[in-house]
């Protein structure tokens, strides 16, 4: 045993030499020297890896003891340093030390690249390597570098599923430890971030520091392809995969691929069902955040953002984004197949149905499909009755929040759609945008089997029946055949479906409703000549004088204004009409007929008779 400790003695004289009357410890592989032999140890343990003191709870080491006893407090829960500013506790001094630097807001350490200044030496580490562009962290598993570490740790999760981080309340785990202090601030309601601008609280500071973006305007992160400038780099980041259609998440249930993670996270909830987000008014519950925030504002009716140009309100930011562009005239997202482009990208998304023909949307009760999640759940509710839209002028109810904002324009006479040509104006977008083609002459909806155009798509759909429809049906127009009859009043069709339309007069089943007014009609075709009366549209023009009016039937009469026709005779008297003269008015036409036949045969009796007595 002596003889060990000498040997331990020789070596360590061999380490030491003596400078300027002290003692120093020299490593013999990298030749550093130490004040203190400890320090030696430690390092010399650093240089070939070996980790002596390891944990007897679950197993890892370490290289120095102090190291350790600090990890055993992991398990023991134990955090003996304490803020006494705010009360919080840590388990080292040294974190206890950095902590402190935000309420004196030191930050001793500084880039002299930039200049920018950061509490802990760490981070000015990590933050050098922007400068730098130097990743020395590589994951051996796909090859991926970073700058900082913890990156390196918490990417190596990806591949592993590891999920360290579980929530003691609902058992959900993650793979960081922020996400789960991020996590059970839901279940406490918890928001210790506060914005000292507007008073608006966050559960995350990284929230804040983004929210306050919004009142200064500044907008940090710039594409380098279109030069559009985001407030966060992560929206940067999705954005440019827009320019490279990269789309690295991938849904392992139905295959569909995203360029952001959260819209992978969102999208994976329609599988499962998954609502996390409560109402804690009314308990109704949501799949995304976002959609709870626009909920309640229909309890608070509050409407945060406001534009600067019109000063109109909304409820969501992306709503006033959205809106803005009506003023600008922006439209950032165009069709590949036609060349339209839109204001939104939902709006694309379903245009581009047109040219796929998907309508992913099914009702579960009749297997009507829809290319809208919103068609659906309005035709939904003609199955239910349910019109959860009130008018809180007349007390009317619709089924849809639109029909109701038309309707409230016949009570304010409001007509906000204006033509910049002529002044006219409309009380729906869609009245507009056909009236504008009058000026223009366009015409977008193009037949594809004949190549003829329309400046309305309804009547691009009843021209395409001439192609479509049966071949025999259309020679009955020629042969005047009509094969379909009511069995109750005989009347004679040249189609069963206007048999079934027609069928409608004996039972007065009105289908059709007017979603302003309420009128409900039994042809589709009523309801859309009833809807101009609301809109003012007047899409039939007159190439003589220039005059519209609202149907074509309108039209033709008008025109024998100028022609002189008159192709409707009366089989009594002969007498030719215009119109087509309704029944009332045949019937008041035929019995003033009859009443000026009896006035003539009693005149020619009482002239006979007279005739007869003066002969006699």
């Amino acid at each position: 045993m002596s003889y060990v400790r000498n040997v331990k003695d020789i070596l360590l004289r061999e380490e030491m030499t003596k400078e300027g009357g002290k003692l120093s410890y020299h490593c013999d592989i990298c030749k550093k020297s130490f004040s203190q032999r400890g320090n030696l140890t430690t390092h010399k343990c650093i240089s070939t890896g070996e980790k002596p003191y390891h944990c007897d709870i679950c197993g890892k080491t370490f290289s120095q003891k102090c190291n350790l006893n600090t990890h055993t407090r992991i398990h023991s829960g134990m955090k003996p340093y304490h803020c006494d500013i705010c009360g919080r506790s840590f388990a080292r001094n040294l974190v206890l030390s950095i902590h402190k630097r935000i309420h004196s807001g030191d930050k001793p350490y500084h880039c002299d690249i930039c200049g920018k200044s950061f509490s802990q030496k760490s981070s000015l580490t990590a933050h050098t390597r922007l400068h730098t562009s130097e990743k020395p962290y590589h994951c051996d598993i796909c090859g991926k570098s970073f700058s900082v570490s913890t990156n390196l740790t918490k990417h190596k999760r990806i591949h592993t599923g590891e999920k360290p981080y579980h929530c003691d309340i609902c058992e959900k785990s993650f793979t960081e430890k922020g996400s789960l202090i991020t996590h059970i601030r839901i279940h406490t309601g918890v928001k210790p971030y506060h914005c000292d601008i507007c008073g608006t609280s966050f559960s995350l500071n990284k929230a804040l520091t983004t929210h306050k973006l919004i009142h200064t305007g500044e907008k940090p992160y710039q594409c380098d392809i279109c030069g559009k400038s985001f407030i966060q780099k992560v929206s940067l980041t999705i954005h440019k995969r827009l320019h490279t259609d990269e789309k690295p998440y991938h849904c392992e249930v139905c295959g569909k691929s995203f360029p952001g993670s959260n819209d992978l996270t969102k999208h994976t909830r329609i599988h499962t069902g998954e609502k996390p987000y409560q109402c804690d008014i009314c308990g109704m519950s949501f799949s995304q955040k976002a959609s709870l925030t626009t909920h309640k504002h229909l309890h608070t009716g509050e409407e945060p953002y406001h534009c600067d140009i019109c000063g109109k309100s909304f409820a969501l930011n992306n709503a006033l984004t959205t809106h803005k562009r009506i003023h600008t005239d922006e439209k950032p997202y165009q069709c590949d197949i036609c060349g339209k482009s839109f204001t939104q990208k939902g709006s694309l998304t379903i245009h581009k149905r047109i040219h796929t023909g998907k309508k992913p949307y099914h009702c579960d009760i009749c297997g009507k499909s829809f290319s809208e999640k919103g068609s659906l759940t309005a035709h939904k509710r003609l199955h239910t009755g349910e019109k959860p839209y009130h008018c809180d002028i007349c007390g009317k109810s619709f089924t849809q929040k639109g029909s109701l904002t038309k309707h409230k324009r016949i009570h304010t006479g409001e007509k906000p759609y204006q033509c910049d040509i002529c002044g006219k104006s409309f009380t729906e977008k869609g009245s507009l945008a056909t009236h504008v083609r009058l000026h223009t002459g366009e015409k977008p909806y193009q037949c594809d089997i004949c190549g003829r155009s329309f400046a309305l798509n309804d009547t691009l759909i009843k021209h395409k029946l001439i192609h479509t429809g049966n071949l025999t049906t259309h020679t009955r127009i020629h042969t005047g055949d009509r094969p379909y009859r009511c069995d109750i009043c005989e009347k004679s069709f040249t189609t069963n479906g206007l048999l079934i339309a027609h069928r409608r007069v004996h039972t007065g089943e009105k289908l059709y409703h007017c979603d302003i007014c309420g009128k409900t009609f039994s042809h589709t075709s009523n309801l859309i000549q009833h809807g101009r009366v609301h809109t003012g549209e007047k899409p039939y023009h007159c190439d003589i004088c220039g005059q519209s009016l609202s149907t074509r039937d309108n039209l033709a009469n008008h025109k024998r204004i100028h022609t002189g026709e008159k192709p409707y005779h009366c089989d009594i008297c002969g007498k030719s009409f215009s119109e087509l003269i309704s029944r009332i008015n045949e019937f008041i036409h035929r019995l003033r007929w009859k009443v000026q036949d009896v006035d003539t045969q009693q005149r020619k009796s009482k002239d006979a008779l007279q005739t007869e007595n003066n002969t006699s």
